[in-house]
This record gives structure tokens, C-alpha cells and sequence, in this order.
């Protein structure tokens, strides 16, 4: 992990326990170019957690919103979760 994305992980955690009382529900957001394998890659990470997916495609059908809500323990599971899915190819975080 470079420092750039070190120092994001340390603000949003701080931010995290400043603004949340933990065990909360928490809403991922994230952009991925369409693609079955894709998709079905970052609802994978979220499977068996009782996590509500839904997922709305672009007007010209290239990229694939996903909204993820889910009862997440603390900032710092939050934050492992992000780091799961940063591996799939071309995921952009909201």
C-alpha cells in the first residue's frame, strides 16, 4: 500500500469513530466498468453479512453502480473491506 493510500485510511478511520458510534450500519459505494465477473466479485466480498445490494447500470451501460448498506463492527472493518475489493480491476470507491 503506498502512503498516499496509507494516509486515506488513517483520516477515514478517524473520521469513522468521530462521526459514528460503532456497531453501525454503513453504505459502500462504488463504480465498476460493467462486467459480470466484475460485479459478482465485490458482492462476493460482502456475501453471508446481511448486507443489502444494489446495483443500477449507466446510461450507456459501461460502468455498473453498486450501493452496499451493511452492519459493519467498526471503522476498522470498514476500512478492510474497502482494501478487499480495491483488488478488483478498474473499482473506483466512493
Amino acid at each position: 500500500m503506498d502512503k498516499k493510500t496509507e494516509e486515506f485510511y488513517i483520516r477515514l478511520r478517524e473520521e469513522l469513530n468521530n462521526t459514528s458510534d460503532w456497531p453501525c450500519e454503513y453504505l459502500y459505494k462504488f463504480i465498476v466498468p460493467t462486467s459480470p465477473k466484475k460485479i459478482e466479485e465485490v458482492e462476493n466480498a460482502f456475501d453471508n453479512i446481511g448486507a443489502v445490494i444494489k446495483t443500477k447500470q449507466s446510461k450507456n451501460a459501461k460502468y455498473t453502480g453498486i450501493s452496499i448498506n451493511v452492519m459493519m463492527e467498526s471503522p476498522e472493518h470498514v476500512i478492510e473491506k474497502y482494501i478487499e475489493v480495491s483488488s478488483v480491476e478498474g473499482i473506483i470507491s466512493l
